[in-house]
């Protein structure tokens, strides 16, 4: 008897979970604002991820000076030139988390490889909503690489060699994605022709960074776990002089998007730690010898900060949409600066230990309303912040008498902040917008407590600074095509109780609690020194050719001028320091055939300032950088570059004797980039 064959089990087809790292989208309402966006197609072509912010005419490099050569303390980063700080006036952010320094503000690049970064959004104007204190001029926002991965080995004059790296893999539920960089050059020297002497050296690097991150999915939402280190090693131009900076960070965040049905949220919470050690020296007029002015061996600091948000949105009729956050965020800071100085005799005769606390918290609401053509949107912060803690110790090694001990009195306030604007679309792709902000940005600990040299020159801290506020207003007219775009924005700002290293001083002389400035260098001091104005226009455009050749051109107009009131009115009428009127800049990309891509970009800047008082003048610069990509295969490609074609002479620096520093000359690298 013939028996019926069992039917088959049924067959289950499970869902591909594609794992994601725990963010949310960029807010409906940033459209409103002034927004750039960068893509991996920029940011493949840069090596170093200032570099390629430096593109946009808005980006301000402290010293005109990127992280090649930059010393860690100058590697601040502002976004329009209203007034560059080495600490810089913009928060950068990576996936929510600030990289800027809990110490100084500034940035240490090398720990952000381009190869790690999937793209970012520049947001100029003052940052209410998520953003808070330090995002005076605006915000960074990082994001890093989810899926695919890169590999770039080069190798450049002067002794240049680079490896980095981003990529990543499936682990059962969790995908984990990391980032390798290491970097090193004999650097050039910034002083150049007849003025150079034997004290003037290289401006060598060394520098490597690692990142790892892990993404797991929890149901409808995402955890992401990052854990990141760097390390680098800068000559400072001087012989004796030298600066190290390292530091790791630890971060969890985790994410659920927002859908019309169920409210999306974050929670994030960080750690990060860093060091600093920077020796200088004090040059002879001959420059043929430096001697030893300052050590500052340890300056650990550390900082720490979560924050949360919730987001929801609504569907109405007729393409109405309503979303809205609401969120709170607080970061902590600690830290102080450990040095030896007072040089006398072969020996440092003095030792300093100066620091203290910073913090600051917030809650805010943003919202934004998008009705046919219409997009409004709008947010109120108010945030508390506090100095405590704050101590400054001199002491004699010789007899451990102390010199000088001060206790600085707490100090606390709070600041509310708020910025609205509006776009309409006007059809044929063209958009009008218009946007009222402001926002705050507390001293850093470094501006409080660290006194600081360079060469001859020396600037005391303020432990009595308050958080210099911003407030603008800013209209635009936009177009986006298929092959075309352009963008104008006239804008006007106002900081109050500006942060300004202001002269008070010249040598030789001795002063109080500074001691000795040689001949030559001049006293300043960190100080609240009145406001600053700043009426400026910035347009960009892009335009697709036929023939396979992209143009892209922008230019930054900026009239910048300082009213120092009663506390400095030596400053009223001049322009800031390191703030260019003029930032220029021009690029084609042609796709020459199949295989070979050619690239070049040229920027102009007008003339800047060394100093508060305007007496150090930075001459206008041009300069031209090339590239050719030569595709191998669909995985490899060979590329040849040249930065500063011309070998442009780019004024960095001048001293108060008229010794100037320059930028990088020429530099040839050629590189292997794989990419999968």
């Amino acid at each position: 008897m013939l028996q019926d064959t069992p039917p088959a089990p049924p067959t289950t087809t499970l869902d591909e979970v594609v794992v994601t790292a725990a963010r949310l989208p960029p807010a409906a309402g940033e459209a409103a604002f002034s927004v750039i966006r960068l893509g991996e197609e920029t940011l493949s072509g840069a090596t170093r991820l200032d570099e390629a912010l430096a593109t946009v005419p808005a980006v301000s490099l402290f010293r005109r000076t990127s992280s090649l050569a930059a010393n860690p303390t100058t590697q601040g980063i502002s976004l329009r030139a209203i007034a560059p700080s080495g600490a810089g006036r913009t928060l950068v952010t990576l996936d929510g988390v600030p990289l800027n320094d809990p110490f100084g503000g500034w940035v240490i690049w090398s720990q952000a490889p381009t190869e790690s970064i999937e793209s970012l959004d520049i947001v100029r104007g003052a940052g209410a909503g998520p953003y808070g204190a330090g995002a005076l001029t605006g915000v960074i926002q990082l994001r890093e690489r989810e899926r695919g991965g890169v590999l770039d080995a080069s190798v450049a004059q002067r002794g240049g060699a680079r490896l980095a790296g981003s990529g990543g893999v499936d682990a059962g539920p969790a995908r984990l994605t990391g980032s390798v960089l290491y970097e090193t050059s004999d650097g050039y020297t910034p002083v150049r022709g007849n003025a150079a002497g034997a004290a003037d050296t290289p401006l060598g690097l060394e520098a490597r960074s690692a990142a790892l991150r892990a993404d797991l999915p929890m149901g409808e939402a995402a955890l992401s776990l990052r854990a990141a280190a760097y390390e680098e090693d800068r000559g400072s131009g001087l012989a004796g002089a030298r600066a190290t900076a390292s530091g790791h960070v630890l971060s969890a965040t985790a994410a659920r998007q927002a859908s019309a049905d169920s409210t999306g949220w974050r929670l994030q919470a960080w750690r990060r730690e860093s060091d600093l050690a920077n020796t200088s020296a004090a040059v002879a007029a001959d420059r043929a010898t430096t001697t030893p002015a300052n050590d500052q061996y340890q300056t650990p600091a550390t900082g720490w900060g979560l924050n949360a948000a919730l987001r929801g949105r609504r569907d109405g009729l007729g393409g109405q949409r309503l979303e809205w956050e609401v969120g709170a965020d607080a970061r902590f800071n600690e830290g102080e600066t450990n040095e030896l100085f007072r040089y006398m005799a072969g020996a440092f005769t003095r030792d300093r230990i100066a620091g203290g606390e910073t913090s600051v918290a917030g809650i805010y609401g943003e919202g934004a309303l998008e009705n046919g053509p219409w997009l409004f949107a709008g947010g109120l912060r108010l945030d508390g912040w506090k100095n405590q803690n704050g101590r400054r110790l001199e002491r004699d090694l010789a007899t451990g008498a102390a010199t000088l001990d001060e206790t600085d009195p707490e100090r606390s306030g709070e600041v509310v902040s708020a910025r609205l604007a509006a776009r309409r679309m006007i059809g044929g792709g063209w958009a009008a917008r218009a946007a009222a902000y402001s926002g705050f940005r507390p001293a850093t600990l470094n501006e409080l407590h660290r006194p600081f040299r360079v060469g001859n020159d020396l600037t005391e801290a303020n432990a009595g600074l308050i958080p210099e506020t911003l407030q603008g207003v800013e209209a635009g007219l936009a177009f986006e095509g298929p092959i075309s775009a352009l963008n104008a924005t006239l804008f006007w700002n106002r900081i109050e109780d500006a942060i300004v290293n202001v002269t008070i001083g010249e040598g030789p002389g001795t002063f109080p609690r500074a001691g000795f400035v040689p001949a030559g260098g001049v006293l300043r001091q960190r100080q609240n020194a009145g406001t600053i104005e700043a009426t400026g226009v910035e347009i960009s455009a892009r335009q697709t050719l036929r023939s396979g050749l992209d143009l892209t051109g922008a230019v930054s107009i900026t009239d910048a001028r300082l009213d120092g009131g009663s506390a400095a009115p030596q400053l009223t009428g001049l322009r800031p320091a390191q703030a260019p009127i003029w930032s220029v800049s021009a690029g084609a990309d042609w796709r020459a055939s199949d295989r070979l891509t050619l690239g070049v970009r040229a920027r102009y800047e007008s003339k800047r300032f060394e100093d508060d008082l305007n007496s150090r003048v930075l001459g206008a610069a041009v300069t031209a950088d090339v590239r050719a990509d030569w595709r191998v295969n669909e995985t490899a490609s060979l590329w040849l570059a040249a930065d500063n074609l011309f070998d442009a002479e780019v004024e960095v620096s001048e001293t108060g004797n008229g010794v100037e520093g320059y930028g990088p000359p020429r530099l040839i690298s050629l590189g292997l980039r794989l990419t999968y």
